[in-house]
């Protein structure tokens, strides 16, 4: 996964990219943004696919509350620091700098072509600022159904993603930990998600995955839309709007090891530039927006 600037403090959750020279750089990783305390975790149940039984809510935040309000910090924690593994350009800030509700129940991630905190990046003075949370040490589950409905920004070198790292990363590393990319964008693909798994032996540029794409030429960016996985013991299928497009077992990882029978917990951030999506050019306009209704996680009995 990325590798984060070795002048903070604490450790970071890490976040792969799908391009060779990313994975030539994991070779020095060390994560270290946001440090990543034990928590309750909702482990495995049983053995019954998503659907199968009767449905409970383990998590969900519909982001009530007034505008510039920050996040629920029951729920989410703020990392902060920039990200020099994937060469992405912007600062993760703290607090409602950069992620705040609207008061029409929506949590909106805004990059920002600025740096008012002088922040320093891998390559010199930031250029952009922007927002990663994720719900380490606070929740994390097994199974079940993962849902969240977004309406994701757009520009080239503009990165949004919801995506899920095993509960166990602090002391297993990436790509053991695994990682499940429930939806990335990359700004020149404006009709297009991709949804990957990542372990050990698939990972980088070797992860496992699909992309979907809209029909007619519609952009992402347009509406909201609801992006989710269906997740039970050696599956996971990805969904968009409920539109199946991929299902991935242990079968499809050439003899790799699965490591998704375990708890993973969410992560939400809007990354700008890097070696996939590239930098934004001139075409790319700023603020961009990633607006988030709700995230929602379901299990089985």
């Amino acid at each position: 996964m990325t590798v984060l600037p070795t002048h903070s403090t604490a450790r970071s959750v890490s976040r792969r990219r799908r391009v060779a020279l990313y994975a030539a750089s994991l070779l020095c990783c060390s994560a270290i943004l946001t440090a990543l305390p034990g928590g309750a975790s909702a482990a495995p149940a049983d053995s019954k696919a998503p659907g199968s039984g009767a449905q409970a809510v383990v998590f969900e935040d519909q982001f009530d509350g007034p505008a510039g309000a920050a996040v629920d910090g029951g729920k989410w924690q703020l990392e902060t620091g920039d990200n020099v593994n994937n060469h992405e350009r912007q600062y993760y800030t703290p607090g409602n700098d950069n992620a705040a509700l609207d008061g029409q129940g929506n949590l909106v991630i805004t990059a920002r072509k600025e740096n008012p905190g002088n922040y320093q990046c891998w390559y010199g003075t930031c250029e952009y600022t922007s927002s990663r949370l994720n719900t380490s040490g606070k929740f994390a589950a097994a199974y079940g159904h993962v849902e969240a409905r977004i309406k994701i920004p757009r520009g080239q070198g503009i990165w949004p993603a919801f995506w899920m790292l095993g509960d166990d990363f602090g002391n297993v590393g990436w790509p053991d930990s695994g990682e499940i990319d429930v939806m990335e964008n990359v700004g020149f693909e404006p009709g297009t998600v991709h949804g990957t798994l990542h372990g050990p032996g698939y990972s980088g540029a070797g992860g496992i995955g699909a992309a979907y794409t809209l029909p007619n030429g519609q952009a992402f960016a347009d509406d909201f839309h609801t992006f989710a996985i269906d997740w039970a013991p050696d599956s996971i299928t990805w969904s968009v709007d409920g539109n199946v497009f991929q299902q991935r077992t242990p079968a499809d990882l050439g003899g790799n090891q699965w490591v998704f029978n375990k708890p993973f917990f969410l992560i939400l951030n809007l990354a700008v530039g890097g070696y996939w999506p590239g930098d934004p050019d001139g075409s790319t306009q700023f603020p961009q927006q990633m607006v988030i209704d709700y995230v929602r996680v379901t299990t089985g009995d």
